[in-house]
């Protein structure tokens, strides 16, 4: 029986929800192995050996460390392409292609607005510290201009991929999953687009991604 891999960190971590969501996409089993960064133990020597910039996740299998939720995803998508669902990243040099490019818009386009948004509405109030208005509504306007994108796209195309659920649609769950329940203003800008609302509803009740909401509740 194979050694199951190793996730470093907290669940409700966005980061570590997305590799978990890709491990369970891919049939891969995994031990969750929790980070108390309250305690400063994403600090310690011997977890800077595994992710040197001290963040979560950090991930094993075996003798390999990687770092990067993105870049672990796709490590995980290769090593198995036969496990799981087979067309997560792609069957042909197109298609990863097309999946690249928008994991690519995910990360420069929509993580940057909504990284913000999901500290300011959902973390900042559990830590008791203070809400920037400014800079919510700065970026609820940066978040609406990429929706406004991703809802011609998906016009078009059932995923943003192409007509089938791919990591690029896998990558945007865990933070759409916290802005679409913190604010109603925020999650308005993603059910007021009918094909942002329908996409939504649909990558958001994989049963891959309900298995991540239920790490959250346990964690």
């Amino acid at each position: 029986m194979a050694t199951p891999v190793k996730v470093y960190g907290p669940a409700m971590s966005t980061a570590v929800s997305r590799v978990l969501a890709s491990l369970i996409e891919k049939d891969i089993q995994f031990q969750l192995v929790p980070v108390n960064m309250s305690k400063g133990e994403h600090k310690n020597p011997n977890f800077l050996k595994i992710q040197p910039f001290g963040q979560v996740p950090a991930f094993q299998d075996e003798d390999i460390s990687l770092f990067e939720s993105r870049a672990i995803c796709r490590y995980v998508c290769e090593k198995h392409k036969e496990k799981g669902n087979k067309g997560l990243y792609g069957t042909n040099p197109l298609a990863k292609a097309s999946i690249d490019q928008w994991l690519e818009a995910e990360g420069q386009n929509f993580n940057p607005p909504t990284s913000t948004l999901v500290f300011q509405l959902a973390f900042a109030p559990r830590m008791k510290i203070k809400q920037d208005e400014g800079v919510i509504k700065q970026n609820q306007e940066k978040l609406a201009k990429v929706l406004d994108v991703y809802d011609q796209r998906l016009g078009e195309n059932r995923f943003l991929a192409g007509d089938e659920f791919s990591l690029a649609d896998l990558s945007h769950l865990p933070n759409a999953h916290y802005l679409l329940s913190a604010d109603s203003d925020t999650a308005a800008l993603f059910t007021s687009r009918n094909n942002v609302s329908r996409w939504w509803t649909e990558i958001s009740t994989r049963e891959s991604w309900k298995k991540v909401v239920d790490l959250h509740r346990t964690a």
